[in-house]
This record gives structure tokens, C-alpha cells and sequence, in this order.
């Protein structure tokens, strides 16, 4: 259950140069949802996901960006805190932001330097209990049995949920999802999805998630917030989602790609 606020962020603007991403912005995200960010491709969500992580500076102004009570930046500047608030968030990437050259194993365990001194990181000299949580959170995405073999011979799949375990090493309260599943085939993103929406179900966890993909933003989501040029244009359950509404964040070109089954 949703309880109490882990995100909020409030008359958020970002730009980039004469292009304005974000205007005016505000969301607030309470603990254990599950929200989907969707809109056209240019339309800020991914600017979002980065500046509340603090990946990016806001611009100046009245915006401010918090996260379990601390500010991640406000006005244009990000916190001295930014690295001890981003501990607790995990930011998964499009393209799996894993080192190819190094085991599966490696790339999950690195989840938790955070919490271990960097040499142990540096020497692979990882704490009996650190590997275990490691294997535990690559059996619990199912590439447990890909332990041992180089991130870099994996599917995409694969890798987004050795990804995923990742952030769960790293014991993030919070995973930000940037077009997790946007580079995979149907069945891997589907698997991917469905492992974010378990990880939501059973575990509580609170995630964000940018999608292109509409139909898994209805389907796995129970809140969809929609960005067009920078505004939240919609923010409210999948069943308030209709043609019509799609239509008008997309524009008429979304009726030629409209999918099978879709609400009408």
C-alpha cells in the first residue's frame, strides 16, 4: 500500500538551450506505486528520471526536487547530499549500463560498493554475505544460472535483469526505469516488465518507469502520468486512457500504430 511520499518534485523546468524539456513540472510519489511516464519521444521523460536521480541540474527557479525528505536539488543546484539520497535509488538504464568485459556476477555485486570500502571492489575481495545477496538477486530476476559468464555475451534481456538485481544489491528503495525495455524483443521486455511489476507486488518496491511502449504502460502500471512538451498533460489511472486521450498526447499518427485490442 502507498503510504507515504518518496518522491516530490515541484515547478520543475529544464533546458537545453532555446529547447525547453521540462516546464513547470510537478509529481509526487508515494511509497510502493508503480507509475509509468509515458509521451512523445522529446517530451521530457527522460529528462524527468534524470533530474530527480540529481543525473542532471534543473534550471534555476522555484523547482525543487526531494527524495524520503532530502533535497536532490533545488534552484538550479544540486545537493551536497545528492550521493547519499542516489544510494537509495537505483537508476536502471536503456542500455544496461553493464561492463561487458566482467562476469554477470561482478557487474551485480558492484551494486554494493555504496556500503564496502572501495578496495574490496577493486581486489574482487567481496564479503561472504555480499555474494550471497548477489546470487539471491540474479535468481530472483532468473539469470542466476549466467553467473559466471561475461555480461557482454548476454541478451539484452538478460542483461536489463541482471540490471534489475543490481539495484537490488544496492538495496535501492527506489528503481527509476529509463526506457528499460525500449532495445528488446517482445518477450524479453515482457519478462522484464513483468519482473519490475513482481518486484513492486511482493517486495513494495517503488518504481518509475519511462515506456514507448503504451500497451505495457496500461497493462502493468496503475498510475500512467503523460508528458507533451514538457507539461503533464494526464496523470491518473490506465482506464482514463482512452482513444481519444491517446490520440491528443500523440497526435492523429497515433491511430495508424494504435494496437490490437487497445481501450476504445
Amino acid at each position: 500500500m502507498a503510504d507515504a511520499a518518496v518522491l516530490s518534485v515541484r515547478n520543475v523546468s529544464k533546458s537545453f538551450g532555446e529547447r525547453r524539456a521540462l516546464a513547470g513540472v510537478s509529481l509526487q510519489v508515494a511509497r510502493g506505486e508503480m507509475i509509468a511516464l509515458i509521451g512523445p519521444s522529446g517530451s521530457g521523460k527522460s529528462t524527468l528520471l534524470r533530474s530527480i536521480s540529481g543525473l542532471q541540474a534543473i534550471d534555476p527557479g522555484e523547482g525543487v526536487i526531494e527524495a524520503f525528505g532530502e533535497t536532490v536539488q533545488a534552484r538550479g543546484k544540486i545537493s551536497d547530499k545528492v550521493r547519499q539520497v542516489r544510494a537509495r535509488i537505483g537508476f536502471i538504464f536503456q542500455q544496461f549500463n553493464l561492463v561487458g568485459r566482467l562476469t554477470l556476477f561482478t557487474n551485480v555485486v558492484l551494486g554494493a560498493l555504496g556500503r564496502l570500502p572501495g578496495w574490496r571492489g577493486v581486489l574482487g575481495l567481496w564479503p561472504a554475505d555480499t555474494r550471497a545477496q548477489a546470487m539471491a538477486a540474479l535468481a530472483r530476476v532468473g539469470v542466476a544460472d549466467y553467473a559466471a559468464q561475461r555480461a557482454g555475451t548476454l541478451s539484452g534481456g538478460q542483461q536489463q535483469r541482471a540490471a534489475i538485481a543490481r539495484a537490488l544489491v544496492q538495496r535501492a528503495e527506489v528503481v527509476l526505469a529509463d526506457e528499460p525495455v525500449a532495445s528488446l524483443d517482445p518477450v524479453s521486455a515482457r519478462r522484464v516488465m513483468e519482473t519490475l511489476s513482481e518486484l513492486n507486488r511482493d517486495d513494495g518496491l517503488t518504481v518509475v518507469v519511462t515506456l514507448h511502449q503504451v500497451d505495457y504502460a496500461l497493462r502493468y502500471c496503475r498510475r500512467v502520468v503523460a508528458l507533451k512538451a514538457g507539461l503533464v498533460v494526464y496523470d491518473g489511472p490506465p482506464s482514463g486512457l482512452d482513444r481519444d486521450r491517446l490520440v491528443d498526447i500523440y497526435g492523429p499518427e497515433f491511430e495508424d500504430v494504435f494496437w490490437e485490442g487497445a481501450p476504445q
